[in-house]
């Protein structure tokens, strides 16, 4: 589990979920930081997208999307995995904010990766490869939780910010698994779960193609 920094916490750690007017301003205050966080992070990686075309005359990254979650969606979180329904049980959220990276090619997303963790402000607090290492589904994804400073008027804060990198080809996949998941509320007809799977496969051996292609000119 994510271990709590200090810095993002405030004092009404007892303070309960059915307490609206405090939990809407401890809200308010938290989208606040992690939008910041998203900006940091999205700057630093447009950056390194910049230079990659000054450079070598290509960009690796595709389009980058971010979201932050909603307060339903982080109660729905906060019940699902049994934490206690107080304030506290937020800051053990790692997802909050979320950044996706959309890049071209396999090799463009471990080079994302490795040029981004390189800088000396950006903490890895947890990695999960499903490239090398698939979920049951056919899900495929580089995810990374990575701690951020913000710089505010009267503090720093750090913060974590999830980021995930894939190619073109597994995000369509992953938008039509969401897709589908959300149209069955979960339950995915058994036949059609396999028919994804096989299109999973079907589309990581088209990014292994593309990219042996395209480092041959």
């Amino acid at each position: 589990m994510y271990e709590i920094n200090e810095s993002m916490v405030p004092p009404e750690l007892a303070v309960t979920l059915d307490d609206a007017k405090e939990v809407a301003g401890v809200f308010k205050d938290l989208k606040m930081r992690y939008s910041a966080a998203i900006k940091e992070v999205s700057t630093k990686l447009e950056v390194l997208d910049i230079e990659y075309r000054l450079k070598h005359d290509y960009n690796p990254i595709h389009h980058m999307q971010s979201r932050l979650k909603t307060m339903d969606s982080i109660i729905e979180k906060i019940g699902r995995k049994g934490w206690p329904m107080e304030v506290s049980s937020i800051y053990k959220i790692t997802d909050f904010a979320g950044v996706r990276v959309i890049c071209n090619y396999i090799d463009d997303i471990y080079a994302v990766e490795s040029s981004l963790l390189r800088q000396d402000d950006i903490k890895l607090i947890r990695r999960t490869d499903y490239i090398k290492e698939p979920k049951e589904s056919g899900y495929r994804s580089l995810h990374l939780v990575v701690e951020v400073p913000i710089f505010l008027s009267d503090r720093t804060y750090h913060m974590p910010v999830e980021i995930q990198i894939r190619t073109i080809a597994m995000d369509t996949w992953a938008s039509l698994e969401h897709e589908l998941k959300y149209k069955n509320k979960e339950n995915m007809p058994g036949y059609v779960a396999e028919e994804l799977k096989r299109c999973a496969r079907s589309m990581a051996e088209l990014d292994a193609t593309m990219q042996r292609i395209h480092k041959m000119y």
